[in-house]
């Protein structure tokens, strides 16, 4: 792997060069002093990873998200700091950034990274599956000599009246008349709307997108088709049959939307991860504006992790995550949404919703934890920030929640409770 670092710390980065080493990677790497050497570098080389100091010493963290895309290289940038405050580390995350870690918390590095690669081969995936679709009107043209794509001719009222061989295989039939009788395309040709759609036209007089909906195969089985058709004309002008293109994008479907629950979820827990997150809370931050109604943002802290890792080995520590986890999801309704805030961190944003309920669900989510029948007993800290009465931006109601989960954290080791 080559790391580009852009640092003017030599033993920081000699710190992130052993815990990577430690942890077998095999790294080549370079140093760079400002944001404009990186971008030289990054023209004239190749590199999996920038890795910068945080603040830097002569220029703003913002000078090398908006250098980076110039280089046209997706390329993740993480950044390396001694410190960092919730919310700048939510802001940079939100403008691009990979992910942010602390020199106290350098261990993260390699996971980190491990991340950053994997988000960017998703990335890559999702963008090949988008030029495939923008060939797709160039595919249609060649459909004469091809089998793979089905091709009908229809009547006016929407029956089929012929069909090729790839249409009765793409379907499940063996024999063309039992698929000549059925009425597949009949309700989108008596539907204007969804009729100009298929035939590439919009009401406005535009071309419009190619129209995707669902056929049951002879089997049972339902199948996402991808339409294109055209209208054919007789002799005199007059409208006389359609010609409809089917494509079976039913596995090309189920590919991007596992790329996109990837990509939006934690791998340990399957909650909603921390990119997802902050853009959940934009989005409710958007729609309260909208409507003037509340929501509250619950962070929960796992209790005493690192005593359970030291006791009970990494497994049992990841199975308390993993518990935290399906309590959270089990206690939420269909519009919330549980995430995986980082480490033994997790949240919950519950859409229109003040104070009083969400400290309803904290409660409850606190004892459904305690008694979850699963050892060890497990406990969690928890602190609620409530939009917009705690914070008008993320980075508030971060700071807000956070500041309560740290005050209920002083007060058990204050009274003496453990997790």
């Amino acid at each position: 792997m080559r790391i580009l670092f852009v640092h003017s710390c030599p033993a920081d980065v000699e710190r992130c060069l052993h815990e990577l080493t430690r942890m077998r990677f095999t790294i080549s790497s370079e140093i760079v002093r400002t944001p404009e050497h990186c971008a030289e570098r990054l023209g004239s080389a190749s590199f999996d990873v920038v890795i910068a100091e945080c603040p830097g010493p002569h220029w703003k963290e913002t000078q090398l998200l908006d250098l980076l895309p110039q280089t046209k290289k997706d390329v993740p940038l993480l950044f390396l700091a001694r410190s960092f405050k919730r919310e700048i580390a939510a802001e940079l995350v939100l403008q691009g950034a990979a992910d942010c870690i602390e020199m106290d918390n350098v261990g993260h590095l390699p996971v980190a990274i491990h991340r950053a690669l994997e988000a960017r081969v998703l990335r890559e995936q999702r963008d090949r599956a988008e030029r495939e679709l923008r060939l797709s009107e160039a595919r249609f043209r060649a459909l004469a000599g091809n089998l793979i794509y089905g091709v009908c001719r229809c009547s006016l009222d929407g029956r089929f009246l012929e069909v090729n061989q790839a249409m009765m295989k793409m379907l499940g039939y063996d024999a063309r008349d039992e698929l000549l009788a059925q009425f597949l395309v009949r309700d989108i040709f008596q539907d204007p709307v969804r009729r100009a759609q298929l035939l590439g036209q919009t009401s406005e007089g535009t071309l419009a997108e190619a129209l995707e909906t669902e056929w049951k195969r002879k089997d049972g089985r339902v199948l996402k088709i991808r339409l294109s058709g055209r209208a054919v004309l007789g002799q005199r002008g007059e409208l006389e049959t359609y010609e409809v293109i089917a494509e079976d994008v039913t596995k090309q479907r189920e590919l991007e939307d596992h790329l996109r629950r990837q990509a939006a979820s934690d791998p340990l827990t399957g909650l909603a991860n921390y990119r997802h997150l902050v853009a959940v809370l934009d989005s409710e931050i958007k729609r309260s504006e909208r409507t003037g109604r509340e929501f509250a943002l619950l962070l929960f802290d796992l209790d005493g992790l690192k005593r359970i890792n030291d006791r009970c080995g990494h497994l049992v520590g990841n199975q308390a995550l993993c518990r935290l986890a399906d309590v959270l999801s089990a206690c939420c309704r269909g519009i919330d949404t549980p995430a995986r805030f980082g480490g033994d961190e997790f949240a919950v944003v519950l859409p229109e919703t003040h104070a009083q309920d969400a400290n309803q669900v904290a409660r409850r989510i606190c004892e459904s934890l305690a008694s979850d029948g699963n050892g060890p007993t497990l406990s969690v800290s928890v602190g609620i920030a409530v939009y917009p009465h705690q914070g008008y931006s993320i980075e508030r109601l971060l700071c807000e929640a956070d500041s309560k989960l740290y005050l209920m954290k002083q007060q058990k080791a204050t009274t003496g409770q453990s997790g």
